[in-house]
C-alpha cells in the first residue's frame, strides 16, 4: 500500500503528518510526506526516517518577517501553492493508493487525486475553518463581510467567495490543463463530505462544531525519545520547576518585548524561566542564573518538568502540555489559537490571556491562575484523559479507505 501525505504550514501542520507517516510505515505502508522545505522540517523528517518531497516555498520565508503577511502576500502565495501542488503531487502520487491533505487550504490536492484515480482525504487539526451554523467564519484575506451581517449561513457563503477569490482562478486553470471540469466552490471541494479531525476529543470536541460529517481520530502525536540537552538537565535539577515560555512560529506577531515581559512576570511569582527562542529568536534579558534559553527541544520530555507552559495556543503545543499535565497560559495570536485558549480556560487547566500583547501585569495575573495548586491538580486529571492512539486510528482508517473498491472519492 502506498500513501502520500501533503501539507504546507508551520511545524504544527508538519509534525502530526510525520507522526501519522511513522505509524503507517509500522503497519507496512510505503509512505512519503510532501511538505515545505524549511530546515526544521527537513531535519524532523530525516530524524523519523520518512522521505520528504519538498513542496512550495519555505514557510519561514513567508511568515518570519517583521510584519505579518499582508492580503497582497496571500493573493500572491495562493496561486503559487496551487501550482506547486499540481506540479509536485502529480509526480509524487503516481502509483499511490491514497492521498491525504492538510495545512493551509490545500487546493489542488484533491484534483491530482481525481486525475490519478486514487482516494483523497482532507484532514484538519481543529474545526475553526469548517462551515458551521453555530459560529461565524474567521478572518480571511479578501472582501470583508458587512459589519452588520449576523446570519452565519450568509457569512460562511461569503467566506467561500473569499476562498474562490484566492484560489479559484488558479485551481480551475490547472484543472482545465489536465482535462477536468471547473469547480464553483473551492473550499467545499477541498473539504469534501467527511473531513477528518486530528484533535483530542477532550481538548477540541467535534460535536456541534461544524455542519460537516467529521471523523475524529484523536491527535496525531509523533513520539519523541530524544534526551534533553545536558545543560538544560542541569538547569532543571538546580531548583524548583521553571515556567516555560515559547511562541513557536509566531515571529511576525510576537511583540518585541515579549521576552522581557514574560521573564519579569514569571520572576514576580518567584519562578525560574526556560525561554524557547522560536522563529522570533527570543533571547534572555540579562545574565542572571534563573533563566535558560533553548532552541528546538523535546517538549514531551520537558513539559512534565515545568511549573507551567506559556505559549501561543498552537494545536501541537496545547496538546503536548495537556498530555504532560502542565498548567497553561495561552497568549493567542491568530486563527484557531483563541479557541484553544478558551478551551484551556474552560477545562480549568490554565488561563486564556486576552490579546496577543501581554504586559507584566496581565501575564502575571494569568500566571496566578496557572500556578494555583487547583489548576495543577485539574491539569493532572485531564492529562489522564488525553488519547494516545490517534495515529493508529487514522492510519488504520486511511489504509482501509485506500483499499476500498469503487470510484475514488473524498473519505
Amino acid at each position: 500500500m502506498r500513501v502520500l501525505l501533503s501539507t504546507w504550514g508551520s511545524r504544527g501542520d508538519v509534525e502530526p503528518l510525520v507522526g501519522l507517516a511513522v505509524r503507517l510505515r509500522e503497519l507496512g505502508a510505503d509512505v512519503q510526506v510532501c511538505a515545505p522545505p524549511d530546515d526544521d522540517f527537513v531535519a524532523l523528517l530525516a530524524r523519523a526516517g520518512v522521505p520528504l518531497v519538498p513542496l512550495g516555498p519555505t514557510v519561514h520565508s513567508v511568515v518570519a518577517n517583521p510584519k505579518p503577511p499582508s492580503a497582497k502576500d496571500a493573493f500572491r502565495l495562493a496561486p503559487e501553492l496551487v501550482a506547486a501542488r499540481f506540479n509536485t503531487l502529480t509526480t509524487a502520487a503516481e502509483g499511490c493508493d491514497a492521498l491525504l491533505a492538510t495545512g493551509l487550504m490545500p487546493a489542488g490536492v484533491r484534483d491530482v487525486a481525481e486525475k490519478l484515480g486514487i482516494r483523497y482525504v482532507f484532514a484538519c487539526f481543529h474545526t475553526f475553518g469548517l462551515p458551521s451554523q453555530h459560529f461565524p467564519p474567521g478572518v480571511r484575506p479578501g472582501t470583508p463581510s458587512p459589519e452588520d451581517e449576523t446570519d452565519n449561513r450568509v457569512l460562511w457563503k461569503q467566506d467561500a467567495e473569499r476562498v474562490n477569490a484566492l484560489y479559484g482562478e488558479a485551481l480551475n486553470s490547472h484543472r482545465a490543463a489536465i482535462g477536468l471540469p471547473p469547480v464553483d466552490n473551492v473550499r467545499d471541494h477541498v473539504f469534501g463530505d467527511q473531513p477528518w479531525l486530528a484533535a483530542d476529543p477532550a481538548l477540541w470536541p467535534a460535536e456541534g462544531e461544524t455542519d460537516l460529517d467529521v471523523v475524529q481520530t484523536g491527535a496525531w502525536i509523533l513520539p519523541d525519545d530524544r534526551p534533553l540537552p545536558a545543560e538544560l538537565e542541569a538547569f532543571l535539577d538546580a531548583g524548583e520547576p521553571p515556567v516555560y515560555v515559547g511562541f513557536g512560529s509566531m515571529a511576525a506577531y510576537t511583540a518585541k518585548d515579549i521576552a522581557q515581559v514574560s521573564i519579569e512576570a514569571i520572576r514576580a511569582h518567584g519562578r525560574r524561566v526556560v525561554l524557547a527562542r522560536g522563529w522570533a529568536d527570543l533571547d534572555l534579558i540579562d545574565d542572571q542564573d534563573d533563566c535558560f534559553a533553548v532552541g528546538e527541544v523535546n517538549q514531551q520530555a520537558l513539559f512534565p518538568r515545568v511549573a507551567a507552559v506559556v505559549h501561543h495556543g498552537g494545536a501541537g503545543t496545547t496538546t503536548t502540555a495537556a498530555r504532560a499535565g502542565a498548567p497553561q497560559v495561552v497568549v493567542p495570536h491568530i486563527a484557531d489559537q483563541p479557541r484553544w485558549a478558551a478551551r484551556i480556560a474552560e477545562l480549568g487547566i490554565g488561563a486564556a490571556h486576552e490579546g496577543r500583547t501581554p504586559t507584566v501585569e496581565s501575564l502575571s495575573a494569568a500566571l496566578t491562575t496557572a500556578l494555583a495548586p487547583e489548576t495543577r491538580a485539574r491539569a493532572k486529571t485531564v492529562a489522564g484523559t488525553i488519547r494516545t492512539d490517534g495515529t493508529t486510528v487514522a492510519a488504520e482508517l486511511l489504509l482501509d479507505t485506500a483499499s476500498q473498491k469503487g470510484p475514488p472519492m473524498s473519505a
